[in-house]
């Protein structure tokens, strides 16, 4: 017999594909683990992954989690703004590089104030599309020196709130999304005696390419047309603000897969700024908007959840593009702004999850022994499996296998055979395909029909977490998120699987994973060991996910870990911080429930049975204990 080839780490990446989409933070290690790197230019500095969740167990936090590596957000707005800083120095450009943050992609306090800390060097701003954001990005963006751009559809509120930072010298620049917007500015801007910093967003016709390529073009939500963009331009002039316009805004889209959507609209761009700068409105700022891609499934190529490029190609393509257009119209070089969010926070951000048990894909099956006067169809199942290991036309076997349990049903229905003979020919069945599944494994060609065996005899994975709180992007928009265990990469993973979570929904389940062939139903992984718990990672989920999740099934918000590296440590790492998700109470008050009431009507209930007789007093005070204990604990299970 020839010897099993040993599975290596090189196996699993096959499997993972963790070094194509890790973009140098994450990669397996030699051990099996799961390794963080988080700078990527300091490879000595390598955090295992299974000593944050060693360290995490010790502190008595409870899983599932976010657990977020502070270093890698703070990496990824260094590497984007030194990209730009290099390649603007490459291309020889004149005008600078003044990026932004756009907070809607991930608001918690603490990935801002990283950003604006990380950023403070670079004069990174920050962005904001509602009210609430403009009155969070006010209090935090304090650096004079940055940016602050205004999107969104804004009201006489917002816009005093605009000026109002203008009043503390901000560059605080509002963004003129339809020309009402414009008018009520110019109007709240003259009352108050506040020159604004105006900006205007241009309706591309360009599209992007991905999920949100309507963002772009004649239909596209915000912005306006060429004779907007006039109309509102001479507005301003006639009002004694022409020298307020100062930026031109444009975004064709989130997710922009394809590297030629970013040409194209920077060739737009660039010819309208280079036009109302010759009609003498002298732009300083092109605001690129955001897109960038995250390639979330390691494929590189113009899949919704990959790119076809890299940061430093849609850096370049944005610099040597408006360059170019800008040399032969003989305008000056702009200063060149962008918005990106799921770059600079996607890495950032897991989910870890634990798995609490296997649901089989066809259960245990019951004894199948011959016994006398068992019905023909039993027989003939039987004779299939008895015979199947000598037969090499597996695709008579499969036919076979699926006529006769088609024909039990039909007998089962007419009272024919007896429910014991269904299960006994059901579990037969399953056997039979769990065998030709084995046997077409290494088959040059497979059946259509037998290519569908591995999803169905494929196992789910219980997780610990909520589909629709964590991971809110894979249930509505089919969005691909990377998931991979986090020990025992080393080993072979025997159990072909998907996940499903522990709401009470048919849709909180995960199929959909990378895989070595492209996108799959289902995900090899290790088999689960009594005595060692097995846990999952969720990966790329710090833009949007942290802040989109639901109140489904009243499970709320995780509970967070925040890693930092450290060199003097000897795991490289500490934890800097906990912030606990949300108790019982937290979500039942955001409902409108009154956890106080629910616990003193309970407790009612338990006196009226201790004052029947119908329970002893210790034991009312022990049940009385546990629901109120049970309210003030976590929403997620107990493992």
């Amino acid at each position: 017999m020839p010897r099993t080839k040993k599975w290596t780490i090189d196996d699993s990446e096959n499997i993972y594909r963790v070094k194509r989409w890790g973009d140098g933070y994450f990669e397996i290690g030699q051990n099996g683990n799961l390794h963080i790197t988080p700078d990527p230019s300091n490879t000595d500095m390598r955090i295992d992954f299974k000593a944050v969740i060693d360290e995490i167990k010790q502190e008595g936090i409870q899983f599932p989690l976010v657990v977020r590596f502070h270093d890698i957000l703070r990496s990824q707005v260094a590497l984007l703004n030194k990209t730009f800083q290099n390649t603007l120095k490459e291309a020889e450009y004149n005008g600078g590089y003044m990026g932004v943050y756009p907070i809607k992609v991930n608001q918690m306090r603490e990935v801002v104030e990283e950003i604006v800390d990380a950023g403070a060097p670079f004069n990174y701003g920050l962005e904001a599309g509602s009210k609430a954001e403009l009155l969070t990005v006010m209090a935090l963006n304090t650096n004079t020196e940055s940016l602050t751009i205004l999107n969104g559809y804004k009201d006489e509120e917002f816009m005093r709130l605009a000026l109002l930072s203008r009043k503390l010298g901000r560059k605080t620049i509002v963004v003129i999304e339809k020309f009402s917007e414009l008018v009520l500015l110019v109007r709240i801007a003259e009352e108050l005696g506040v020159a604004p910093i105006v900006g205007i967003r241009s309706k591309m016709t360009v599209k992007g390419r991905g999920k949100w390529a309507s963002s772009g073009g004649d239909r596209a939500k915000f912005g306006l047309t060429i004779s907007e963009m006039i109309n509102a331009a001479r507005y301003l002039e006639e009002h004694g603000m022409a020298d307020c316009l100062k930026l031109l805004h444009f975004h064709i889209g989130s997710q922009l897969t394809d590297i030629r959507a970013v040409k194209e609209s920077i060739a737009e761009g660039a010819m309208i700024y280079s036009e109302l700068h010759r009609m003498g409105f002298k732009l300083e700022y092109v605001d690129v908007g955001g897109g960038l891609g995250i390639d979330y499934d390691g494929s590189q190529s113009t899949n919704d959840s990959s790119r076809n490029y890299s940061m430093q190609e849609y850096v370049a393509d944005i610099v040597y593009g408006m360059k170019q257009v800008c040399d032969l119209e003989d305008v000056p070089h702009p200063i060149l702004v962008s918005e990106s969010g799921r770059a600079i926070t996607a890495h950032h951000s897991c989910v870890v999850t634990q798995v609490v048990g296997e649901i089989k894909a066809h259960g245990a099956g019951i004894a199948t022994k011959l016994v006398d006067g068992e019905h023909v169809l039993v027989s003939d199942m039987r004779e299939l499996i008895e015979i199947i290991d000598n037969q090499n036309n597996l695709q008579e076997i499969f036919n076979d296998a699926s006529q006769f349990k088609e024909q039990a049903l039909h007998a089962f229905k007419l009272r024919v055979i007896s429910l014991e003979e269904l299960a006994k020919i059901e579990t037969l069945y399953w056997q039979i395909m769990g065998k030709v599944q084995l046997r077409i494994k290494d088959a040059e060609f497979v059946p259509e029909e037998m290519q569908e065996l591995d999803y169905a005899l494929s196992s789910q994975y219980l997780c610990n977490f909520s589909v629709f709180q964590s991971a809110a992007d894979t249930w509505a928009i089919d969005q691909i998120l990377p998931v991979v265990p986090l020990t025992r990469m080393n080993e072979k993973p025997t159990i072909n699987c998907s996940l499903v979570d522990i709401t009470c929904d048919s849709d909180g389940k995960l199929d959909q994973f990378i895989s070595e062939y492209g996108i799959s139903n289902i995900v090899p992984m290790h088999d689960l060991k009594p005595d060692e718990d097995y846990y999952l990672g969720l990966f790329l989920t710090g833009a949007y996910q942290d802040v989109m999740g639901d109140m489904h099934n009243l499970f709320g918000r995780l509970n967070e870990v925040h890693i930092f590296s450290h060199d003097d440590d000897p795991k490289d790492f500490y934890i800097e911080e906990m912030v606990h998700g949300s108790s019982v109470e937290d979500v039942l008050s955001i409902m409108q429930y009154h956890p106080s009431s629910m616990a003193k009507s309970v407790k009612k209930m338990i006196d009226e049975h201790v004052a029947q007789g119908q329970m002893q007093p210790r034991e009312g005070v022990k049940w009385t204990d546990f629901y109120e204990d049970c309210l003030k604990g976590y929403t997620y299970l107990k493992t």
